[in-house]
């Protein structure tokens, strides 16, 4: 199998270079050797490397700043969903794209599932709507994986971003009343590959995210003590609960992140684990 990887440089890109490895030929490509938002470049990359599988790991994801700059955000999240879709059915492969928990406007008492009508509230969460629409309107063969609070190793996530302020700071304030499920990038990558493994894949919308929930907060807590106990960390710093309302952002957030994801359990006999199994892998790994 040739694979196409594209944002090979992102927390899941590098994730997925190792993850793929074992099932044929990866070809790895970063904005340079890939711009997504470049149309023309972008197709005739796509068509002269032919894969059997694209692989969309690339995102805008600077989710305040699509809120000044919609353009940015719609040209790699919307409109290059839609032309991977194009190229992947004119050479019969097979596109797997990642989206968002954020396409909700967290309202909901309960977990989303794939039935519930996406409302997001942010121009971030809008062009990963359209990025799945332009998808599925293409009629190729596509996964389309929702996923919440990504992180990893590599690349920009809360979970580095708390690490640093530890060594910075006594003390952080921290949101609680905005809930979800942490997802090791890794978890995602192995999923990807044990389905492409598979002889044959239905198509369709999935939600695939860790097991289990909490808040930005119980996260925060959470990093802070694997740290400690993996010595990563010398101390932890207090960390103090507040409201989304105390600590505005140019985009709004769902207060609901919690995605159903009985559908993909169900088809493919596949679960993420609970993620503070994750978190605690993660951090493991960090340690070598």
């Amino acid at each position: 199998m040739k694979m196409l990887v594209t944002g090979c440089t992102g927390q899941l890109g590098r994730e997925l270079k190792r993850s793929l490895a074992c099932l044929g030929e990866v070809v790895a490509c970063d904005r340079q050797q890939l711009d997504l938002a470049d149309p023309d470049a972008l197709r005739s990359s796509v068509r002269a490397i032919a894969p059997d599988a694209i692989i969309n790991a690339a995102a805008y994801t600077a989710v305040d700043k699509a809120e000044s700059d919609p353009a940015a955000a719609d040209a790699i999240n919307a409109l290059a969903p839609g032309i991977l879709a194009e190229e992947a059915k004119r050479l019969g492969a097979l596109l797997i794209h990642y989206s968002t928990d954020y396409v909700f406007d967290g309202i909901k008492a309960a977990a989303y599932n794939e039935e519930d009508t996406p409302a997001p509230l942010s121009a971030y969460g809008r062009s990963k709507l359209a990025g799945e629409r332009a998808i599925t309107a293409s009629t190729a063969r596509h996964l389309i994986f929702r996923t919440s609070w990504v992180y990893g190793l590599y690349g920009a996530n809360f979970m580095k971003t708390m690490l640093r302020l530890a060594r910075e700071r006594d003390e952080l304030r921290v949101v609680d009343d905005q809930v979800g499920a942490p997802t090791w990038s890794r978890h995602l990558a192995d999923a990807t590959a044990l389905l492409l493994s598979r002889r044959e894949i239905p198509d369709g919308l999935f939600h695939l995210a860790a097991a289990g929930e909490t808040s930005w907060h119980g996260y925060a807590e959470a990093i802070f003590r694997e740290a400690q106990r993996g010595g990563l960390l010398d101390r932890s710093p207090v960390v103090h609960r507040i409201a989304s309302a105390d600590y505005r952002l140019p985009a709004p957030r769902p207060a609901n992140s919690r995605l159903d994801c009985r559908r993909f359990r169900v088809t493919f006999g596949v679960a993420l684990p609970d993620w503070r199994i994750g978190l605690a892998d993660c951090l493991a790994d960090a340690r070598f």
